[in-house]
């Protein structure tokens, strides 16, 4: 098989370094019979040399197969939210860190955090004074409906999949131990995935009666951070995310 040779666009010279860390822990903890990983044959702070995908349609069959190998990735315990070292969510930088509560960890360093790179000052301000009035609210209802952290792909929308035709494979990770329906709810941004990976996913791990709302708070961070990236666009989307942080 070929290889595939993966240029370091951003501004970070450790960015594929972080990409590589990522695959290697979903590498140990997926189950390979049902997700495939690329393996890292080089890395660098200039590229990311890895296994070559062949892409090919996903057929109903292989996103079944994607949604049990994630319920079954997710349902793997681990001992704390975060991760060892920062990494980063698109072209900024995803901090992580050692948390106990999933509710302070996500506030603090997911929405507080992007919030923090937001330019407009009024914009910030406004966004900041929401999370101040609802933080403990918040806090709540989510360490309410998480059971414990799970390893999550972090940046799964629907291009960072593939499929060979014979297996699908996770690739471009934004890794660290979350609320595991983080990654369910960012699979829905963007057009959702096929009927059969959601249908395969709540027969193995269903899904918390709690997660059509936890799932606009969880998006709010990918719209702070698609705003910060990609600009007014996102704006709606964001604002949204926070009235429903405001209606607890």
């Amino acid at each position: 098989m070929n290889d595939f040779i993966k240029p370091n666009n951003s501004r970070f010279p450790d960015a594929l370094m972080r990409e590589a860390h990522g695959l290697e822990a979903l590498r140990q903890l997926c189950n390979a019979e049902l997700i495939c990983v690329p393996d890292v044959i080089d890395v660098n702070p200039k590229q990311l040399v890895m296994t070559l995908i062949n892409s090919r349609r996903c057929s109903p069959g292989l996103a079944a197969r994607l949604g049990q190998g994630l319920a079954e990735l997710h349902q793997q315990q681990q001992s704390y939210y975060g991760l060892e070292e920062d990494n980063y969510i698109g072209l900024n930088p995803q901090i992580n860190g050692s948390f106990q509560d999933w509710g302070e960890f996500f506030i603090s360093n997911r929405l507080r955090y992007q919030i923090g790179l937001i330019e407009n000052v009024n914009l910030r301000d406004e966004f900041a004074l929401i999370v101040d009035a609802h933080e403990s609210k918040l806090a709540c209802f989510l360490n309410q409906h998480c059971a414990y952290p799970s390893l999550v792909h972090g940046d799964l929308w629907n291009g960072n999949y593939l499929s060979d035709g014979e297996n699908v494979w996770l690739i471009d990770p934004a890794v660290y131990y979350a609320d595991r329906e983080v990654d369910i709810a960012m699979t829905e941004m963007f057009g959702g995935f096929d009927a059969a990976f959601y249908k395969a996913y709540e027969w193995y791990f269903p899904l918390t009666k709690a997660y059509p709302l936890k799932k606009k708070i969880f998006n709010l961070y990918h719209y702070l951070n698609h705003y910060n990236l990609f600009g007014e666009s996102y704006l709606a989307h964001c604002r949204q995310g926070f009235e429903v942080i405001e209606a607890l």
